[in-house]
């Protein structure tokens, strides 16, 4: 591209997420009381609920270094955090935060909420301590295939295509994983088998949703249930027949690197994995870059909102299009490895489990970047490991797993109604070009 025609496209490619806009006063109230209810719920419920002995987190992780044990109050914690939520409401009421604070703002009230329901559920339970480094290793663990498959999903719909299929993408490439990895006898092989398979699915997205104009939210319906039906018969004709020669991958290893993954904290969290969740980092660092920092970002921004304008200085529209949404099958198709041979190894039928439609709900959460792609995808990684563990500790009194499964989508949801500001997809994303 030119240097004429870079000075054309800006007004092309206006990130909609970066643009302040003030806040009206119907929507700072109803905000900030949610905000309120919030802090008061943390209050009522998680303070004065809880019991009176303490709540211990500890940092352990298996690193061989460790930091001291924190220990909390059960009752004045929970009392203080939602103190803390309630002022954050009241301001929002008064003055509101600008556009750009709000995620903050959200995540503030979260880890106020979440900190304060431990303390509440460590207080009757039977041992009072957590190691938070451990949960936050399942978070991760959680959370890794539903951030690639969140950053395929972020690709497409930059690119004007919204990728429903991110499902179908995430089994086909569990399924190929599995198949492959068995048939040829090496992990390797897997994964570029299922990374493979989910470009596939990713072709067959781009072309009848590009060349043919199909209506791109049936399309990726239509795809999800197709590889659900392929993946499923493939897996009773082979796979049950012969497990041994057709599913019997192995499992990839964790690798573990000298010297960071003895920081405490830190160490055992990101640097103690396998071999995925490191290609995972590079996608995200990649995808930034390439998103933000480069003329191949340039114009797949300018394609995903104003393909007409980014016509006219001479971007071919359809092969960006194109090539980003292979890519993006490709991603996910690697999320689909992770969930097969980065895991468990053996393939199961429909072990994508709707984590793709997650993963979508990731992308939106996150207003279409990367970064709030990976924040939300935490986000849901974390809660599905706190279910986990409250089973565990046995609190001071049932909590429904469902309670804490609604937690991400209800903050979702408040997001997405108004609280990070008006959030809009790429303006061209899901209309057909030319």
């Amino acid at each position: 591209m030119s240097g004429s025609a870079n000075a054309q496209v800006p007004a092309a490619v206006v990130d909609p997420a970066r643009v302040e806009r003030p806040v009206g006063l119907r929507k700072r109230v109803v905000t900030g009381a949610l905000l309120v209810v919030v802090g008061l719920v943390t209050v009522l419920g998680w303070g004065l609920g809880s019991g009176a002995s303490d709540a211990t987190f500890r940092f352990g992780g298996g690193s061989s270094v460790t930091l001291p044990d924190l220990t909390l109050p059960g009752t004045v914690t929970p009392v203080v955090l939602g103190v803390v939520v309630v002022l954050l409401g009241v301001f929002q009421m008064a003055r509101g935060f600008r556009a750009r604070r709000s995620p903050v703002v959200i995540a503030v009230t979260l880890a106020c909420f979440v900190l304060a329901f431990l303390c509440w559920v460590m207080s009757g339970a039977d041992a009072q301590s957590m190691d938070l480094v451990r949960l936050l290793q399942q978070t991760v663990f959680l959370a890794t295939p539903l951030i690639l498959g969140a950053l395929a999903g972020v690709l497409g719909e930059r690119s004007g295509v919204v990728n429903v299929a991110i499902e179908g993408q995430m089994l086909t490439g569990a399924f190929a994983g599995a198949l492959v990895g068995s048939m040829a006898g090496t992990l390797g092989a897997g994964v570029v088998g299922a990374v493979l398979a989910g470009a596939v699915v990713g072709w067959l997205l781009a072309v009848f949703a590009i060349r043919y104009r199909v209506n791109q939210v049936i399309l990726g319906v239509v795809l999800n249930a197709a590889a659900l039906g392929f993946t499923g018969w493939a897996y009773k004709a082979l796979m049950q027949t012969d497990t041994q020669r057709y599913n019997s991958p192995g499992v990839l290893s964790p690798i573990r690197i000298p010297v960071l993954a003895d920081i405490p904290v830190v160490g055992p969290l990101l640097f103690q994995a396998n071999v995925l969740v490191y290609v995972m980092y590079v996608v995200i660092v990649v995808l930034q870059v390439v998103l933000f920092r480069t003329k191949w970002g340039l114009r797949t921004r300018a394609v995903g909102e104003h393909p007409k304008a980014a016509a006219t200085v001479g971007i071919d529209v359809l092969r960006v299009r194109y090539v980003n949404v292979v890519v993006a099958g490709g991603i996910a198709g690697l999320a689909g490895a992770y969930l097969s041979i980065g895991t468990i190894g053996p393939f199961t039928e429909n072990m994508s489990a709707g984590k793709g439609f997650i993963a979508l709900a990731a992308v939106i959460f996150g207003r279409w970047s990367p970064r709030g792609a990976v924040g939300a995808s935490l986000l849901f990684g974390f809660f599905a490991a706190l279910q986990t563990l409250v089973g565990i500790l046995q609190g001071p009194a049932a909590v429904p797993s469902s309670f804490l499964a609604m937690l991400p989508y209800l903050a979702t949801i408040l997001a997405v109604a108004g609280f990070v500001g008006r959030v809009r997809p790429p303006a061209a994303s899901g209309e057909a070009y030319p």
